[in-house]
């Protein structure tokens, strides 16, 4: 068998493992990687060394460790706090502040994980007071987390932004984050019309329904430090990754908060996961196997339909693997080889279209974000089944919506 096959082959087995297993993908991915590279391609060891992301793997690790600080420290939550109980019991305001808090913390650099962990358990709590529906609040949380996902300086917009720039399509951060961001607003705008919003409009208000933790020095200090880096990343275009090491060093020897508690915030396994199929992916690249792989998708979409067809392809995959570990790295190296095998289509919107799809059936309990929603619901509701069962409903919708959303409007975006 060819080493151009058997990468192949390995690509459908990790895509095949991250759908049914529990182990980390990125561990198979290098554990298949190696003897392809050494004794089917006949490489030397460091040319297989050489397809470790590094570039990725230090931006991801900075940013990471950055927010780690601020989680660490109780910043991210107090914030979040402070800013629910500015509404001052007005029911009718939360779905849109739970929308928007989520996105805002995923555009400024966690990523939607990090910030759902964060939200999930206050927006959750908060909904059950006010009588919101936990399934709208779940929604609302975890569509907006998405529609900030892929910034230029948050994790995940790190991962897709590094892998478009590989394959030429760089300079087009905001038009990413952009269509992305749309995709995620309409879903949740149809979620509150669908779940309960306008009967919020009439809720009377309710009392407390937030106790905010006071904001310390150590908070206020943190805050602005993270808000000279993004504006350092934004305004002079510095490495996220690196310029979040410098902040982060300047916290930790301020005292400000624990190295130790700092990095038990960083998502390692995800990191590996992504670095580890990144692996595999330059394998298959350099072996010959990325254009068997175009070929097979290129037999199952034509140039007007290419849109559509990969935002639900990668969606279904989506929804039981891992956006940002699998779909990502595996699926955007693949655009301009099957933008040319299928005989049309723009590279900057199939994309897009990879990224949107994959990333709006994200709110599945089978998914991080889902099951952090339903992880959070306060003790004494016993709601958790019904909840997974509704995720699990609107998150296979999903995978339709978004191939119509990138059949129909994608184009508007690039």
């Amino acid at each position: 068998m060819s080493p151009a096959l058997l990468s192949l082959c390995a690509l459908l087995l990790v895509i095949a493992g991250s759908l049914t297993t529990r182990i980390n993908v990125g561990i198979l991915a290098i554990a298949l990687a190696w003897p392809i590279a050494l004794f089917a391609a006949h490489w030397k060891l460091d040319a297989m060394m050489g397809t470790f992301p590094n570039t990725l793997f230090l931006t991801l690790v900075g940013v990471s460790v950055l927010f780690g600080v601020a989680q660490a420290n109780g910043t991210m939550e107090a914030v979040a706090q402070s800013t629910v109980s500015l509404l001052r019991g007005r029911a009718a305001a939360l779905p849109l502040l739970f929308f928007l808090m989520a996105c805002a913390l995923s555009t400024a650099g966690p990523g939607a994980v990090s910030a759902t962990a964060l939200l999930a358990p206050i927006a959750m709590g908060i909904a059950v007071r006010a009588k919101m529906p936990v399934l709208l609040a779940a929604l609302m949380v975890g569509n907006g987390a998405n529609a900030g996902n892929l910034s230029p300086i948050s994790a995940v917009g790190v991962i897709v932004h590094s892998s478009m720039a590989k394959i030429g399509l760089d300079g087009h951060l905001w038009s990413v984050w952009s269509a992305n961001f749309t995709a995620h607003a309409l879903a949740a705008l149809l979620a509150w019309c669908l779940f309960g919003g306008p009967a919020l409009l009439k809720a009377p208000p309710v009392d407390r329904v937030a106790t905010p933790t006071p904001l310390t020095s150590h908070h206020w200090t943190t805050i602005g430090v993270i808000a000279t880096w993004v504006l350092a990343v934004v305004s002079f275009k510095l490495n996220p990754g690196l310029a979040a090491f410098v902040a982060a060093s300047a916290l930790i020897l301020a005292n400000v908060a624990k190295d130790a508690e700092s990095l038990k915030q960083v998502p390692w396994a995800v990191i590996l996961m992504v670095c580890g199929v990144s692996v595999l992916i330059g394998v298959l690249e350099k072996t010959g196997g990325m254009d068997l792989f175009t070929t097979l998708l290129a037999r199952i979409a034509t140039p007007t339909t290419v849109n559509g067809t990969i935002a639900g392809i990668t969606g279904l995959i989506s929804t039981y693997s891992s956006t940002s570990g699998v779909v990502y790295p595996a699926f955007l190296p693949a655009v301009p080889g099957l933008v040319q095998k299928i005989g049309g289509g723009d590279p900057l919107q199939v994309a897009m279209s990879i990224n949107v799809g994959a990333a709006l059936v994200d709110v599945s309990p089978l998914s991080t974000i889902g099951a952090l929603c339903i992880a959070a619901l306060p003790d004494g509701v016993d709601e958790a089944k019904t909840l997974f069962r509704q995720l699990l409903i609107w998150g296979f919708s999903m995978t339709l919506a978004g191939a119509l959303f990138c059949q129909l409007f994608i184009g508007f975006f690039a």
